[in-house]
């Protein structure tokens, strides 16, 4: 336990590290002034402990090369999260509207509904993940969250009521701790030096999963309707017109379990050998204490809730008729769109967030995007004006527009955390948001218009 009684004495900025501890114990500051190191094990065999003492030892020189193999495996079991999350948004209120019985105007309340049950068993076993993959491995439970994935994504689109659908959501929101694992693998398979390489390609393939997502969900839904010439006349297809896309993506959550078992290597001994100033007995009582962290965090879950609130709100404004304040788009049309999304997202992280960042810092893209948020939010009615208008030819020119370049906002999202106790840190962050994420997307979509507007 490191004492914080010094806290605030320290300025906070983007330049210092977060969790640099201001007081040591006796045998650390010993160890500061010697030189020596420090280290603490797990119940590892000998050869583990010498292992991982070499390389904790040589960490600051490490000019180990990334391993492309196990990075690119990872970023592969990385897109089933964004994937399974997404792809059913370019259906789920036209399957809601369907089956549940429910009038036009309130599809979108259960729709959120869905998505805050999805958020809230996903907040409850989040840090518990954690633990576990600090007691089991990291292997272990990423192939059990995947297999979980798999299965309940998977039977998601033979839902035939509302409250199925809401349980088997929930029950992928009880494996929902992929990302987790993934972003931790991710760092213990890197040094400091080639770290910032690597979280690259996992925002990459984050934002691949987001582009990929909702065109499944899009391509495949109906297909007996969209595609006559191929699945006209299938009973399967006409009873259960959504499970196509939602069977393909629990077999790709299926395909990405038999890659992390076959493919990826475990890391939990990799660094359990940390030098002077690791954290890891750090509570999370803590580490929420220490200064910097609770504003760090806040910050995060400020921004997770716009973007949890703009993410759930588009989807259904995009399927809600001109006449009651949307844009009535069709399923396909409501895929390419988030696929837009995806897309222009992956273009800012890649080739304007670097130089950005680099001009302006940390503090100056968070001010940025915070500036463009009302902006973002405030072109939705304007999109629905121009349609009421009869000004289509301009909607299709400013309206696509405005979503790529609106998006990027997701920049404030960037982050890469250096540090020895990655999993317990993100496993606070991820939930969080979680607590009163589960609130917005029922409360928002339900302010909708009247129905009497024209």
């Amino acid at each position: 336990m490191f004492p914080h009684e010094e806290e605030d004495e320290r300025e906070i900025n983007e330049r210092e590290p977060l969790l640099a501890p201001l007081t040591e114990p006796t045998e650390i500051r010993n160890a500061l002034i010697t030189g020596l190191q420090v280290f603490k094990s797990s119940d590892l065999d000998a050869d583990q402990e010498a292992e991982g003492r070499e390389q904790a030892v040589n960490e600051d020189d490490d000019d180990t090369p990334l391993p492309l193999g196990q990075i690119i495996s990872l970023c592969y079991v990385r897109l089933v999260e964004p994937i399974a999350f997404f792809s059913i948004f370019a259906f789920l209120n036209q399957m809601l509207w369907e089956i549940g019985d429910i009038a036009e105007g309130e599809v979108g309340f259960y729709s959120g509904l869905i998505e805050s049950l999805f958020s809230i068993t996903e907040m409850t076993l989040m840090v518990h993940w954690g633990r576990a993959s600090d007691k089991f491995g990291r292997k272990p439970i990423m192939i059990a969250s995947l297999l979980g994935i798999s299965l309940a994504t998977g039977v998601f689109g033979f839902g035939r009521s509302i409250w199925q659908l809401v349980i088997f959501r929930c029950v992928a929101g009880l494996f929902a701790g992929t990302i987790v694992t993934v972003r931790t693998m991710i760092s213990e398979n890197s040094t400091k030096k080639t770290q910032a390489r690597a979280f690259s390609y996992f925002s990459v393939a984050g934002n691949m999963g987001i582009l990929i997502g909702p065109l499944i969900g899009g391509a495949l839904s109906e297909p007996a309707k969209q595609y006559p010439s191929l699945f006209s006349g299938i009973n399967f297809f006409e009873e259960f017109p959504f499970a196509l896309p939602t069977i393909c993506t629990g077999l790709f959550a299926l395909s990405s379990a038999f890659v992390a078992t076959f493919f990826v290597k475990e890391t939990l001994g990799k660094k359990s050998y940390q030098k002077v100033g690791a954290h890891d007995g750090m509570t999370m009582r803590e580490l929420l204490n220490f200064p910097g962290v609770a504003r760090c965090v806040y910050i995060y879950s400020h921004l997770s809730l716009m973007s949890t609130v703009y993410t759930s709100v588009l989807p259904v404004f995009w399927f809600t008729p001109i006449s009651l304040g949307g844009l009535g788009f069709t399923p396909l049309r409501i895929s390419l769109f988030m696929a837009l999304t995806g897309f222009s997202q992956a273009f800012w992280m890649i080739v304007v967030f670097p130089p950005l960042h680099k001009r302006i810092g940390t503090i100056g893209v968070l001010r940025a995007c915070a500036f463009f948020w009302p902006l973002l939010f405030s072109f939705c009615p304007f999109a629905n004006f121009m349609l009421r208008m009869g000004w289509e030819t301009a909607f299709w020119i400013v309206y696509p527009l405005s979503i790529a370049l609106g998006v990027g906002v997701s920049m404030a999202f960037s982050k890469s955390c250096v540090s020895s106790f990655f999993f317990f840190f993100f496993s606070l962050c991820f939930p969080l948001p979680s607590i009163y994420s589960p609130l917005p997307p029922p409360v928002f979509i339900s302010l909708k218009p009247p129905n009497h507007i024209n």
